[in-house]
């Protein structure tokens, strides 16, 4: 059986904690700044780490060697 390749998209999207977690850069931030909350621009800057359902997907679909 051939190896399983890493996406080369989700290697730009995705990268993993210490522990294990998938960590992500959260959307929202790129443009049309003026008409979003002050608190909403607050909260999304950052990364944040995924949720456990999502995050078993990722590392199992996309980031396989990781």
């Amino acid at each position: 059986m051939p190896k399983m390749k890493t996406k080369s998209g989700a290697k730009k999207r995705f990268g993993l904690t210490a522990a294990g977690k998938v960590r992500f850069a959260s959307a929202g931030l790129r443009h049309m700044l003026r008409r979003r909350s002050q608190k909403t621009k607050r909260t999304n800057r950052g990364t944040q780490i995924m949720a456990p359902g999502d995050a078993k997907n990722v590392k199992r679909f996309y980031l396989p060697n990781a």
